[in-house]
């Protein structure tokens, strides 16, 4: 077992009581505790670098270490620094490595002497450890936003309260704020929207915390959004990705950024008596402007700059259209083919009759979709107990029933002939509404298939004689044949002349 390492404070004590005080090694070992042979390797390293007690007494233990233990001494350099405020920044750009930043160093200065990979690399790494913790992480360009609410909040002239919504961007930290009334799902996401506006791109990843108002399932491996909050990041081609529950180093980047916002603009806007929301957000604007343009204490330039030279040329393309509200719903397809939302029912192809369907309810229009293909399209309805209905959607024979109007039918009887038009106009008017008289229409008309367009025609005249406009009553003349009668007979009886009869004379 290898003896246990002798701590720079007792080293020190040996080159005291040797230099110092004047002791022999054997003293000096007796009195420190240690071997002879320690105090000797110490001593001869001391005076291999030429050091006296007057040098070693006001020498911290860090530097008498790189002497009597590493054996070298703190000579001044005469290599070219790297910029490794720039190369840090430039490391967040997606594919960008130390070797290359290394070769543009060293082509930068081909007269002068500079450190070689391993040492740039080194010296790198020992940079970046004395910046924040939270700015370790390396972030790709364009990569993620952070979002999440400020603890304070603004208080407004009728008692209410602006709760205030931070988004920051990954690689660049630029930051964006405004005010929403409360922290509702429909608040969360108006906020992404605006912060995206904002940013002019869409990053790769919105990293929330685990609001209860967006994360359906907040499961550390695999935590699940609700579908409203899918159909957003569907809408901006993007992904939510929530922080670990109870893990706030995961978006260290926002909760930096909550701070700033929270001393350098709700601090400013403490005495200011504002009356809405939207008047906050008119507050907020200009002194926004001014955090982003703030120079950074350790790197050089701004969010501002590292914004334009960094995240927004990998940030993608926004949509065309915004992004519009919208809430989901299991509904079942009834019987009659349509489902109903709210109230009222809307129609769907009646194949689908009995099946489960999602639809999806924006401001003004439902959406149903079966396995995730979109199966019918209405304008929203307010009007509870209504219908809307798309003919196609009908069955063959409801959209025929559909088709026939009194018009219709009129028509198809005169064409027959006269009599029978005559005789389908009074089926129609002798009913409280023309619906009534629909399937009796229909009966009559279909009697030309069975009997011939001629004998209907025929019977329809004895039925208008009889005064009679019933189906029965023209199927019982062309059942018991008294058109064909009607059609033999001689013309009417002409009395002959009688002595009874008195004539027209009789009444001068």
């Amino acid at each position: 077992m290898p003896a246990p390492r002798i701590n720079m404070r007792k080293i020190k004590d040996v080159l005291r009581l040797k230099l110092d005080a004047r002791l022999s090694h054997e003293q000096i070992a007796t009195s420190l505790g240690i071997s002879k042979g320690a105090v000797s390797k110490y001593v001869g390293k001391a005076a291999a670098a030429g050091l006296d007690w007057a040098t070693i007494q006001p020498m911290s233990e860090t530097a008498l270490e790189r002497y009597v233990v590493h054996g070298r001494l703190d000579r001044p350099t005469h290599y070219v620094l790297p910029d490794y405020g720039r190369i840090h920044q430039e490391l967040r750009r997606k594919g960008m490595t130390l070797m290359l930043l290394w070769e543009e160093y060293v082509g930068a200065h081909p007269e002068q002497p500079t450190y070689r990979y391993s040492q740039f690399c080194e010296r790198y790494r020992r940079y970046a450890m004395c910046l924040k913790r939270s700015m370790r992480q390396i972030h790709r360009a364009g990569e993620k936003m952070f979002v999440d609410y400020a603890g304070p909040t603004v208080e407004l002239a009728d008692g209410g309260r602006a709760h205030i919504f931070v988004a920051a961007l990954g690689a660049s930290s630029y930051t964006y704020a405004c005010a929403t009334p409360r922290e509702t799902m429909a608040d969360w996401l108006q906020g992404c929207a605006r912060a995206l506006s904002f940013f002019g791109g869409v990053p790769q990843l919105i990293v929330p915390d685990n609001p209860k108002a967006m994360i359906a399932n907040p499961n550390r491996y695999e935590p699940r959004a609700n579908e409203t909050v899918e159909d957003f990041a569907r809408h901006y081609g993007t992904s939510v990705l929530p922080a670990r529950p109870r893990h706030p180093q995961d978006k260290a980047k926002v909760e930096s950024a909550v701070q700033v916002v929270e001393r350098w603009i709700l601090m400013r806007l403490r005495h200011q008596r504002l009356a809405t929301v939207d008047d906050v957000n008119e507050a907020i604007e200009p002194l926004l402007e001014r955090l982003n343009s703030k120079a950074f204490q350790k790197l050089p330039g701004s969010r501002a700059s590292a914004f334009a030279d960094v995240d927004a040329p990998a940030l993608q393309a926004l949509p065309l259209q915004p992004w519009e509200w919208a809430a989901f719903k299991n509904v079942r397809v009834h019987i009659d083919h349509h489902v109903e939302i709210e109230g009222h029912r809307y129609s769907v192809p009646q194949d689908l009759v009995g099946l489960l369907l999602e639809a999806r309810i924006t401001t003004n229009a439902v959406e149903l979709l079966h396995r995730g293909q979109r199966v019918a399209s209405h304008q929203r309805s307010a009007h509870r107990g209504g219908f809307t209905t798309v003919v196609a959607h009908l069955p063959a024979a409801h959209r025929a029933h559909l088709q026939w109007t009194p018009e219709r039918l009129v028509h198809w009887g005169e064409s027959i002939g006269a009599a029978t038009g005559r005789l389908v106009t009074r089926l129609i008017e002798a009913q409280r509404h023309p619906e009534h008289g629909y399937r009796a229409c229909l009966g009559l008309l279909s009697l030309a298939r069975r009997y011939g367009r001629e004998r209907l025609e025929a019977a329809s005249v004895i039925a208008l004689e009889l005064g009679t406009a019933k189906y029965v009553h023209v199927k019982a003349i062309l059942v018991n044949e008294r058109d064909k009668v009607a059609a033999s007979t001689a013309p009417s009886w002409t009395s002959p002349p009688h002595e009874h009869v008195r004539g027209p004379g009789y009444y001068q």
